[in-house]
């Protein structure tokens, strides 16, 4: 993602999104994550307790948090607010 600052550059940001399990590999340690609008992407899952229907923090293709499902609703709820502040801006 790319933040543009009051001066008018952009700075490249890095964050970490939220996610559901919808399938896991145990001996793999990965899982398929479900960010919603069709995307969906693997993940380590080495770093946490998870099992199909978790919710999950993912940054750089690692899982480090799990989630209750409506902390998670509303994070992704301010990626869109961002993201379309971002689109008008």
């Amino acid at each position: 993602m790319k933040l543009r600052r009051a001066e008018g550059k952009e700075k490249d940001m890095c964050l970490a999104i939220p996610g559901k399990i919808i399938e896991l590999d145990r001996e793999k340690q990965t899982a398929t994550v479900d960010y919603g609008s069709g995307t969906k992407r693997k993940a380590n899952v080495s770093l946490v307790s998870v099992k199909i229907g978790d919710y999950v923090l993912v940054h750089a293709g690692f899982a480090i948090q799990v989630l209750d499902e409506h902390e998670a609703q509303e994070t992704l709820e301010l990626f869109r607010d961002m993201l379309s502040l971002q689109e008008e801006g």
